[in-house]
């Protein structure tokens, strides 16, 4: 039923891993609901990614480890963007006969959508226990999706402050490029020029001049040439 830990999508995984209040989040889940499994996931239309958890049913399940995405209900909410809250498998019209719950065998079910400030689905806020349990009281609900919004929030600033040192390395990059080869050609140009004078007819302090000229040229790209590595 599980897979081994991926290493795919890793960047999800640290974002999410980067976030301090995470396990704090998941443990108030089980407490408040007396469910025994939350998660964080990413949810894309490939794969159904395990970001963070807290499991105290031995599902099994660990961050980086994956489910056949078209095989949860976190699929669907993907593709529908609503909240799913199943109090008991059993006696739900909509769920008793769905092939998810007999699958992973849980009776209570409960799986809040992750969106991002820019409107773009990240995965979900779920939580699954064996037992039926009651779930759709206001204060969970309204838990569930401060819990969520509150995920998202921290997820648009790593990634935003991913993308801008990225861009920072980027243009440092170019820049160091960009001088190098300016410096490189400057020098070329100073070394040809040394040479082309060492060739004329100089007094002694002006071949002196032009000697320390060479030997400085030389040196500077040498220094450039490593600091370029």
């Amino acid at each position: 039923m599980l897979s081994s830990p991926l290493h795919d999508y890793q960047d999800d995984l640290d974002a999410i891993a980067a976030i301090p209040a995470v396990p704090s989040i998941l443990e108030v889940i089980c407490r408040t609901t007396g469910m025994g499994f939350a998660a964080i996931a990413r949810v894309t239309n490939e794969r159904w990614i395990c970001c963070a958890v807290k499991d105290d049913i031995a599902f099994g399940l660990k961050p980086g480890g994956e489910l056949k995405v078209e095989t949860t209900i976190c699929n669907e909410i993907r593709a529908s963007r609503q909240l799913v809250v199943i109090d008991h498998v059993a006696e739900d019209r909509v769920f008793h006969s769905h092939p998810t719950p007999a699958m992973y065998g849980f009776q209570s079910y409960i799986s809040q959508p992750i969106i991002l400030p820019d409107g773009s689905f990240f995965g979900t806020l779920c939580a699954i226990d064996p037992r039926p349990h009651a779930l759709t009281a206001p204060t969970v609900l309204g838990m569930f999706k401060s819990f969520a919004d509150l995920i998202a929030f921290y997820l648009d600033t790593h990634f935003k402050l991913m993308a801008s040192e990225k861009e920072n390395a980027r243009l440092h990059e170019q820049f160091r490029a960009g001088l190098g080869h300016d410096m490189r050609n400057t020098l070329a140009a100073m070394e040809a020029g040394t040479r082309l004078l060492q060739k004329t007819a100089l007094d002694a302090r002006s071949a002196l001049i032009v000697t320390e000229m060479q030997t400085s040229t030389q040196k500077l790209s040498r220094q450039i040439a490593d600091a370029m590595l």
